[in-house]
């Protein structure tokens, strides 16, 4: 058995694995991809090969974007040939490029590496899913020329800033130098931009938007059961992004959120001073809210938004009624609040119709009992008064039981 030092140079680079592409232009499909095999066990550090020559394409362990074969157990990932229709399937349909067939299948190991989670977490899961949908299946659909609109819709105006153009324009001019040595440096650009911006995107939804997502579930199943059984009020105990995540564990029958119940979510803002009340919009890009703040509110400022709302410590109601912001000074106010929001739920009194068809005004309006409440004072001050008088008597004349109550 030879030792590593009897190794010859030839056999050592062997166990270097290789990565081969083509030459020439390059595209961010093949940058990511080489980016993406780079994070995983076998591949990482692999040495890198640009070349058509298919002899040459022979002696990598895997081809990526060139050799117009599709085949897992070959190693080969190209998406140009004839009859390729490979997508990620789980609902896309976006025919798939180099970079969407590497991270089909790598992309799962790429996260458990990054993320230092297990594989077979289901986290990793919900980020392989999330990953594609936000940022590899644009890539997909711009190198395979899949417009983002239908062919009879003219654009307002070009963008030459997503992440496809700007690897582009690091190839390169015509009147640039473009020998190989140049390409290649470039290239080696490209893919580090390509997998920063995936790294950076995969570092987001690992560590804020995932957490998120696990406070909504976690508050959806607590509110339900402490505060409205109908599920109808959202309340977080702080400032998170919840519209997407709302909608989409909605679609997801195993979330435990049922779609279309939820009608206000009541959360601190991000300066964590005031309160806000949202009504859920139609679906996450809408404007139009499942059921808007009341038309009496809408365009209301400070004390005229309390007194038409009944609600202390008001700043705003937008005038289209989707959003509502006050002062929550204690916690009794805060229950006063989403109280209010349980009686707009079940029984909208600013928007029911009379008999005559026009709009009630009606208001629930807090009520209290001066006179209960004067007796309950006095009866309290009655007890100190007479607790005074005994604790007194007994420490003058010493008539207390045992030596232990001398002290009151």
């Amino acid at each position: 058995m030879s030792t590593p030092s009897q190794e010859t140079p030839a056999k050592r680079q062997k166990l270097q694995q290789v990565i081969g592409t083509h030459n020439g232009t390059f595209h961010c499909d093949e940058a990511l991809a080489v980016f993406l095999l780079r994070r995983t066990n076998k591949y990482r550090d692999a040495d890198l090969k640009r070349t058509r020559d298919p002899a040459v394409l022979d002696t990598c362990d895997i081809v990526v974007d060139v050799g117009a074969v599709y085949d897992e157990s070959l190693q080969r990932f190209d998406h140009h040939q004839r009859g390729f229709t490979e997508v990620f399937g789980h609902g896309f349909t976006t025919k798939l490029s180099s970079a969407g067939l590497v991270y089909k299948h790598f992309g799962k190991e790429v996260i458990a590496n990054t993320t230092q989670l297990p594989l077979d977490d289901k986290k990793v899961d919900t980020l392989w899913l999330k990953l594609y949908r936000e940022f590899i299946e644009a890539i997909d659909g711009i190198d395979n020329g899949i417009s983002q609109y239908p062919n009879d819709i003219t654009p307002k105006y070009r963008s030459r800033t997503d992440l496809s153009s700007r690897v582009g324009g690091l190839n390169p001019a015509w009147n640039q130098p473009a020998d190989s040595q140049t390409v290649d440096s470039q290239f080696a650009k490209a893919s580090q931009l390509t997998g920063e911006e995936f790294l950076g995107r995969l570092n987001y939804y690992a560590n804020a938007w995932l957490p998120a997502r696990d406070i909504l579930i976690s508050s959806v199943a607590q509110n339900k059961q402490n505060l409205d059984s109908t599920s109808k009020i959202i309340l977080f105990e702080q400032f998170l992004p919840w519209k997407e995540h709302l909608f989409e564990l909605e679609a997801d029958p195993s979330s435990g959120v049922a779609p279309g119940e939820a009608t206000y979510v009541v959360y601190p803002d991000e300066t964590g001073g005031n309160w806000r009340v949202q009504a859920v919009p139609v679906s996450s890009e809408s404007f139009e809210s499942r059921k808007a703040l009341p038309e009496a509110w809408r365009g209301l400022r400070d004390e005229e938004l309390s007194k038409a709302s009944g609600i202390p410590g008001g700043i705003f109601i937008h005038a289209s009624g989707f959003i509502g912001e006050g002062i929550i000074l204690s916690t009794t106010v805060r229950e006063f609040s989403l109280e209010k929001l349980r009686l707009r739920r079940k029984a909208p009194p600013m928007e029911r119709l009379s008999d005559s068809g026009t709009q009630s005004q009606q208001k629930v309006k807090p009520t209290y009992h001066p006179f209960l409440f004067a007796m309950m004072t006095c009866s309290a001050l009655a007890e100190l008064g007479l607790t005074a008088f005994l604790v007194s008597a007994g420490n003058e004349h010493n008539t207390w039981p045992t030596a232990r109550y001398h002290t009151l």
